[in-house]
This record gives C-alpha cells, structure tokens and sequence, in this order.
C-alpha cells in the first residue's frame, strides 16, 4: 500500500539523517540547547488525498513549544494546519491537528524529528461525490498523522523545514470508511529566543 511505502522511506531517511548526526557529533561537542524552545513555520505541501487520485497544493503553517532537552531528545508540542490554495479535481482537503513531536539533538545544524499527530479536517467535493447513492458536498472528519522530517538550521533562528506526513481520515465516502491521505511539505521555520540554556 502506498502509506506503507512511505512511512518505510521516512523511517529510511530518519534512520540515515540519526546515523550522520550521531557520526558528526562524535567530532564535536554540540552546543548547549535552550531548556523551552518556541518556534512558528510557514510551507508549501503537496498532498496526494487519497480519494480517487486527488491532489492539492496547499500551504501549511505551525507552531512548536520545545520543552527541556532528555537525554538527547526534546519532546515538543505541535499545532499546524493545512489550507488548500486550490479545491482539486476530486477534492480538497484541509486540516488543523496538534500533538506530540520527538526532535533528536545530534548535532549543530540538522535536527531530524518523529511526530504523531490528530485533529479535525474537511474534505471539500468540487463537484461534489457519489457514493452509496448520496451525493456528497462535503465530508467533516478525525485525522490521525504520522510522520517526520527535519529542520535544517541556516542561522541562529532561522532553519529550513522538509516534513511529510500520513493521514488516516475517517468517515470518508469509500467502503471502508477511511482514506489516507499523504503530504509533503517544504518551509522555513523561526525560533523566537528566550529561555535558560541547558546542555542537551
């Protein structure tokens, strides 16, 4: 299944991304981490819906609230959503979630990530959908979502963002009752300074 495929391949480049950060820190002791961290983003995302062949482009933005480093790993809060710039030739998707992110400290500019998120969405039928006899305007939804990614630093509070995500909608128009919908996303992320600075 093509979720399967990519959660396969993000947990392939996580694995790649932990194996350089581990080999590069070894070179290096990585500087001191701020016990919170608050950080907003805004991207661009490509999101295949999962219904019928569906695709949109849509922007995304976020914020995250790092809270003190253990052991190498910040847990962090996440809240994002996701608008659709267009509506799609089957559907358009958009979203709010929020949840609970890993970020792994390994090193000074690159810091890969795992999340888990859920939250509410609405799927939007440009011309609306058939199913089951009934024709569909709009459906409104829970979405669960895993995924990763990393940022890349490029300054001290500027990083670039690469994500993707997996999202299992629920009560969708198909016989099972569900779509997973996948999203690529690409952005720039700011981190507001402040806090104490421990070492990771």
């Amino acid at each position: 299944m093509r979720h399967v495929k990519i959660l396969l391949a993000l947990a392939t480049l996580l694995a790649t991304i932990s194996w350089a950060g581990a080999a590069a820190a070894q070179a290096y002791h990585p500087t001191a981490a701020r016990d919170l961290q608050l950080s907003a983003w805004g991207a661009v995302s490509g999101v295949f819906t999962g219904l019928d062949g569906g695709k949109n482009f849509a922007v995304t933005a976020g914020g995250d609230l790092g809270l003190p480093p253990w052991h190498g790993i910040r847990p962090t809060v996440e809240v994002r959503g996701t608008y659709p710039t267009d509506r799609g030739l089957v559907d358009a998707q958009k979203s709010i979630l929020g949840g609970l992110r890993a970020d792994f400290l390994l090193g000074h500019r690159i810091h890969p990530y795992g999340d888990f998120l859920f939250g509410r969405g609405q799927m939007d039928y440009e011309y609306g959908y058939i199913f089951a006899n009934e024709v569909y305007a709009l459906t409104t939804t829970y979405i669960d979502s895993i995924g990763g990614g990393f940022d890349y630093d490029i300054s001290d509070n500027l990083s670039i963002k690469v994500d993707g995500q997996v999202q299992r909608w629920g009560s969708a128009p198909t016989p099972s009752g569900t779509v997973y919908s996948t999203q690529g996303t690409a952005g720039i992320v700011y981190r507001f300074g402040f806090g104490r600075r421990s070492q990771p």
